[in-house]
Order: structure tokens, then sequence, then C-alpha cells
């Protein structure tokens, strides 16, 4: 995964002769792939979604964890944008969420501090993703700062019959590499098609689940977009 400064990112996707914005490439960065429109830049498109979900942009840094766009493909089931203050203190995460039927939702979070570089948030589910999954539920994230590490840990605790259950538990654990040339290229010659490798392994976990026999949640429209939810909602934890 990339994690970019989002003013910068036109300069850092010419640290490579294998990267490009807005263009084909081996990878490749699309503002059309994140936060709708691109009629203005990605800061005020986050700023415009942000205040529309109640919430001010901080005028400080905001990194993205994302999946670039590979061999002309992208599909990140989440992005997250990390926002920052002038005082470099996390102010706002934005979890962008996308589902394999073309829907997408956005959550923003307001992180809780743990400890000096640890926050934790919760919203309530309210996008469809997985055919499995419960669709009363909840999130539940614990963040770490991008530094050396990276870590994103999520839980979803949904309810049926027999009350809360925990249904999911997944943690993203990622290293630090510089973004210089060499490093891409050793990433590139690893992960050739990375998006297409996720979509496959999506699909291949579903197949086995089916198997299994686990039920099937309804979707509620053809992109999974809950009519009943159209403002993202987070609130801490």
């Amino acid at each position: 995964m990339a994690l970019l400064d989002i003013d910068r990112i036109p300069e850092l996707m010419q640290a490579s002769v294998f990267t490009s914005h807005n263009r084909w490439n081996w990878a490749s960065f699309l503002d059309a792939d994140h936060l709708g429109p691109h009629d203005v830049s990605m800061r005020e498109r986050l700023a415009r979604d942000a205040a529309a979900s109640g919430h001010t942009l901080p005028a400080g840094p905001v990194f993205l964890l994302t999946h670039l766009r590979y061999l002309g493909y992208c599909f990140n089931p989440v992005s997250f944008f990390y926002c920052y203050d002038n005082t470099n203190t996390l102010q706002l995460v934005l979890a962008e969420v996308n589902n394999t039927f073309g829907g997408t939702h956005r959550y923003w979070l307001r992180p809780e501090p743990v400890s000096g570089h640890a926050w934790r948030s919760s919203a309530e589910k309210c996008f469809y993703v997985s055919p499995f999954m419960p669709a009363s539920a909840r999130y539940t994230f614990a963040f770490g700062a991008p530094l050396d590490r990276l870590v994103v840990h999520m839980t979803l605790d949904g309810n049926n019959e027999e009350g809360t259950r925990h249904a999911l538990d997944a943690t993203l654990s990622l290293e630090h590499q510089a973004w210089t040339h060499a490093a891409i290229s050793r990433a590139l010659v690893r992960y050739p098609a990375m998006t297409m490798a996720v979509m496959a392994g999506i699909h291949w976990e579903a197949l086995r689940l089916w198997w299994k026999g686990l039920p099937l949640v309804p979707r509620p429209t053809a992109t999974g977009a809950d009519p009943d939810c159209a403002v993202s909602d987070s609130a801490p934890l």
C-alpha cells in the first residue's frame, strides 16, 4: 500500500518511471478513484465531505493510505485518510470503504487517544460490504500513527436473535519503506498486480464461506448503499 501526502501526490508519483498521476502506468494514482467527482483539489473535496458529515477538516497535513491503480486496475476495500492539525495532532480519520458491487461509503472517525501514538474510534455499520456480515452491526477501529510501522485493527460486532456477537476481527500491519524508485521497483516486482490479487482473494474467500453454508444477508440496493444512512455516522468509543 502507499502512504501519500495528499498535497504532494503529483510530485510523489514522479519518483519512479513506473508511477504516474492521472495517466496509465504500472502503478498510477487517479484522482477519480477517491472522494467522488474530482472538479477541485483532493483537500477541498475532503473538506466538503467532512462538512457534510458535521466535521471541520483540520488545516495540517493529510496522509492517504491506499492501494494505487496497478496496470490500469484499482480496487480498495478500504482507504484511510489521516487528518492532522497544525500541531501534528491527529484530529480525524476518514475510512473510505468500497464493496465489490460498485458502492462506496465514507466513515468519518474522531480518534480518542489511547496512548502517545494510538487511538480508537467506532461507527455504526451502514453500508453493505460482505454478503455474510450482519446488517445491524458496529465497527470498532484502533489506529497506530503512520510511523515506521502502521497498524489498523478493526472489529465488527453484529446483532442477531441471540444478542450481540463478534462477527469479524481484522488487522492491517505495515512496515514503512522509503518512497524511492528502487523501493517502488522492488515492490512492483514482488506485487505486480496487487489490486487484482485483492479482488481475486475476496472472491475466493467468499466462495469458501458459501461452500461452508454460511447464510447470505440480502443486499438493500444494487450498490449496497443503505438509503437510511446517507451521511457517515461516527462516534468515539
